[in-house]
């Protein structure tokens, strides 16, 4: 059974170390890229007041680059916000977008060219209820058209060592009373629920026609529906921590880096209320404080150890009961690598039920899907972290995999997958 890792911000910060992180999308993706900018310094979770916070002069650390209150700010489709978080190693930004391509996205793609920082590592994108709710009664055509011109266009200009991730849109509610839908353009049954489950399979199909990486948050969030904001659309700081680690997960697995497994935390609660309390190594966000230092937890390692550490003596565990014919180690690798088919965690929907008062995040599939209870697990309990064997420090750049030698307990890493995209055979024409 695959155990999907729970990064804290030191993982995070050595797997996005020396990156360009650009996040494309509205309100939802904003959350999306403030979560990132937040998990970046601290381990703690974002409150309601920064989930809502629009187009803020600072946030975390960060800046405002363009658009927001340095302009009017507006529910309207021309609407801009730009916003971008810069330390030592780390870069960050994100664009507002109300359609998910047009002359404004040509501009960005211009801009990213151009960019004194090189090209992005990552793109994270995602652009569908403005696209289906605000351009008229022909949206669902121009969406699809549009859609085509993106990928078409993307596949043209990003070099192959970009890694673009498609996010699909994240389900809404029944009633739906966002600021971004007017009274007017609301609809008054479901057919905007129908309208963003179609199109999330058609942009997920034109993005793997051109060799891009889908990440299906609809699916992960079909059951989370507790931690669905009141207005339908936006989702609460636990969602979106979640969301972060399916992100970073899925980021770390296409660039073949193994990452830590922790164990998870009972006792579960599978009917508790939303919006609980978070568990051991992540904290609320008391107050936001630009000059509060980021500090890991008690008692946490990173993701990889220190070189100048030395190695930690091997733990001891009592004998077995009977002679083996073969020594026997104890000790066992930190990360374990695993073959590139194999069970992703990825692609571990995210149930509601994975909330509990002790720890937000959940490490063992739903008991819907295994048959399994979390109540009656008759699994004999585990250390909360294995102890590393190390033969020599390993070294890490730029988020790439480690180079361990070749061991009887350490095998070979996995290589960053090889990008599926083809050169196009004809140059896409601007919009107009």
């Amino acid at each position: 059974m695959a155990v999907m890792a729970h990064l804290l911000a030191a993982d995070v910060q050595q797997l996005l170390h020396n990156k360009f992180v650009v996040i494309l999308g509205d309100s939802v993706q904003r959350a999306v890229y403030k979560d990132l900018v937040l998990l970046l310094q601290k381990d703690l979770l974002l409150t309601p007041t920064q989930l809502k916070a629009k187009g803020e002069e600072s946030f975390e650390r960060d800046k405002l680059v363009d658009g927001g209150q340095r302009g009017p700010m507006h529910n309207g489709i021309q609407y801009r916000e730009v916003r971008q978080f810069c330390s030592d190693h780390h870069l960050v930004r994100f664009y507002f977008l109300t359609r998910v391509y047009s002359s404004y996205l040509e501009a960005i793609l211009q801009e990213l060219q151009s960019s004194q920082h090189g090209p992005p590592d990552v793109i994270i994108m995602n652009s569908c209820l403005w696209d289906l709710s605000r351009y008229g009664p022909d949206s669902w055509k121009s969406y699809l058209e549009n859609l085509e011109s993106l990928f078409e266009r993307l596949g043209q200009v990003l070099p192959e060592s970009c890694l673009l991730v498609w996010n699909t849109a994240m389900p809404v509610g029944k009633k739906i009373t966002a600021g971004f839908l007017p009274p007017e353009h609301r609809p008054e049954d479901s057919s905007l629920r129908d309208r963003v489950i179609a199109a999330n399979f058609h942009s997920s199909v034109e993005a793997k026609k051109h060799g891009f990486d889908v990440l299906d948050l609809h699916f992960h969030f079909r059951h989370a529906g507790r931690h669905l904001q009141r207005d339908g659309v936006h989702w609460d700081e636990l969602a979106h921590r979640h969301l972060s680690q399916l992100l970073l997960a899925h980021v770390a697995d296409a660039w073949g880096v193994d990452l830590p497994r922790r164990y998870p935390v009972r006792p579960w609660i599978r009917d508790g209320p939303a919006r609980t309390g978070p568990g051991p190594g992540v904290e609320r966000q008391p107050q936001a404080s630009p000059d509060q230092p980021s500090m890991p937890p008690a008692g946490y390692r990173p993701l990889l150890p220190l070189p100048h550490l030395p190695p930690p003596p091997p733990p001891l565990l009592p004998l077995p009961p009977h002679p083996r014919p073969f020594p026997f180690h104890p000790v066992m690798t930190r990360f374990q690598f695993g073959p590139r088919d194999h069970f992703s965690a990825s692609d571990h929907p995210f149930q509601s039920d994975q909330f509990s008062s002790n720890h937000f995040h959940s490490d063992v599939p739903s008991p819907t899907q295994t048959g399994f209870s979390f109540e009656d697990d008759p699994q004999p309990p585990r250390p909360p972290f294995p102890t590393p064997y190390l033969q020599r420090a390993p070294v890490v750049h730029r988020g790439f995999p480690r180079r361990l030698p070749r061991g009887p307990y350490v095998p070979w890493g996995r290589r960053p997958r090889s990008s599926k995209r083809q050169a196009p055979s004809h140059p896409q024409p601007r919009p107009q």
